[in-house]
């Protein structure tokens, strides 16, 4: 997120603190489409996705009074929604079986034409074909320019354990990828 977005959502959650609902639907409008993408790449199923994000909004902003610091805001609410997907997987765990294909909406600034556009469909390919809890943290690594410690607290897992995901998904990506974009000039 760039700096000046960055502030707005600063200047949002201060407002949103002091309950001023304008602002609430405004950080919804900013920070909701990455909630929305996070969620839909752990549940496999949009529209889950969209019920999940809604009520995790709802202890968003129950629990927006007691975030010390704004700055981990998006790490906060990432985390929220982790937390509201994995109890809708366990709700349906008896009958789920998650989805093998991830959306296409890993990427919002993807190319629509030329081989920026072809190579941006191939790597949203390949991390679509990582088990989930892989495919989420490379998505919230490369992606939304988390660090490892943020992607800890937004997935709600150990350091270690994003870490091991990175590196488990990285050797895949390498398989999935070799010899596409190998600089053979």
């Amino acid at each position: 997120m760039d700096p000046k977005s960055r502030s707005l959502e600063q200047y949002l959650l201060a407002a949103s603190r002091l309950g001023d609902r304008t602002a609430m639907a405004q950080l919804v409008e900013l920070r909701g489409p990455r909630l929305l993408v996070h969620a839909t790449r752990l549940l496999g199923d949009r529209e889950e996705a969209k019920d999940a994000v809604q009520e995790a909004w709802i202890g968003i902003f129950n629990g927006l009074k007691g975030l010390r610091d704004t700055q981990a805001f998006p790490a906060w609410a990432t985390r929220i929604v982790t937390r509201r997907c994995a109890a809708v997987i366990k709700a349906k765990q008896g009958q789920r079986a998650l989805a093998t294909a991830l959306t296409a909406d890993t990427v919002d600034h993807v190319p629509e034409t030329g081989p920026d556009a072809v190579r941006a469909s191939h790597v949203q390919r390949a991390i679509a074909s990582l088990p989930p809890d892989q495919s989420a943290t490379v998505a919230l690594f490369y992606l939304e320019d988390m660090g490892v410690a943020e992607v800890a607290v937004a997935m709600d897992v150990p350091v270690g354990t994003v870490k091991r995901r990175l590196m488990l998904a990285r050797e895949k990506l390498r398989t999935a990828l070799k010899g596409e974009y190998d600089d053979t000039e």
